[in-house]
């Protein structure tokens, strides 16, 4: 049963609604694409919109290996100043929503940000494929040298920088860059989880950015279901089974409360 007619929160078509909850119900298999729509409700300022500039500079200037390689103390100051931002934010009742939904074991959750709102929410680390990398997360520039690090970022000197302990190299922020390409092993994951999904469940993305967009493609031409959940159209409206205009805190806890 398809249904491809937008649903609002200021007069909601009950049966529609429902039929979304349904599909979730009933689904053996659940993966959700998340983006920036999920963390602007917890105060995270989109990547286009974090105030603006910063010291000048556009995001998608400083967002690239080249910049990070003319002058890493200042894409540092940058990434250092961007986690002091997301550090004040929390979870909100969506990501939490996710998160105990996940922990039942048949649902993935694939997110296009780097904010670590899902992880913070208590999303099963088997659950969970952070496609672009986190902002709390640093790597080396050599080696395969990875770590958690929520630490603040000195950037007053070269020396300061943050630093490799396995190498000594410097480290980079493990996000991917403009440029730069997926972590293919997180790629087949999320590709894999879509392949076998029921449902796709699209929250809060434009659905322009590859190759995470595609992930409602492949569960669509494998027979699945796609529920989206935005305030705005977006090109994924045009093949969602069910396209519910909302916000996410609005509408996931909703969709993922058990029914009766």
């Amino acid at each position: 049963m398809i249904f491809r007619r937008p649903l609002t929160f200021q007069g909601w078509a009950v049966p529609l609604f429902q039929a979304a909850k349904s599909l979730i119900a009933h689904a053996e298999r659940i993966v959700v694409l998340t983006g920036a729509g999920i963390s602007a409700e917890s105060g995270v300022p989109t990547f286009r919109d974090e105030g603006g500039l910063w010291r000048s500079y556009r995001a998608e200037d400083l967002a690239t290996p080249e910049a990070f390689a003319r002058d890493p103390r200042m894409l540092w100051e940058w990434y250092g100043w961007r986690r002091g931002v997301v550090s004040r934010c929390a979870p909100n009742a969506a990501h939490i929503a996710l998160a105990r939904a996940a922990d039942k074991g048949n649902m993935s959750i694939a997110t296009q940000n780097v904010d670590g709102l899902h992880a913070a929410a208590s999303t099963p680390e088997r659950a969970l494929v952070e496609l672009h990398g986190s902002l709390f997360r640093i790597r080396c520039t050599t080696c395969e040298w990875r770590a958690v690090d929520r630490s603040s970022v000195d950037a007053s000197s070269d020396d300061t920088l943050p630093r490799c302990t396995t190498c000594g190299a410097l480290a980079r922020p493990d996000v991917v860059w403009f440029g730069e390409a997926l972590d293919p092993t997180h790629l087949e994951r999320a590709f894999l989880e879509a392949a076998t999904a029921d449902v796709c469940l699209v929250i809060g993305t434009s659905g322009v950015v590859q190759p995470a967009a595609s992930l409602v493609s492949i569960t669509q031409l494998a027979g699945g279901a796609v529920i989206e959940v935005n305030p705005v159209e977006t090109p994924i409206t045009a093949i969602a089974t069910v396209s519910i205009r909302g916000t996410a805190v609005d509408a996931v806890p909703r969709l993922l409360e058990k029914a009766g």
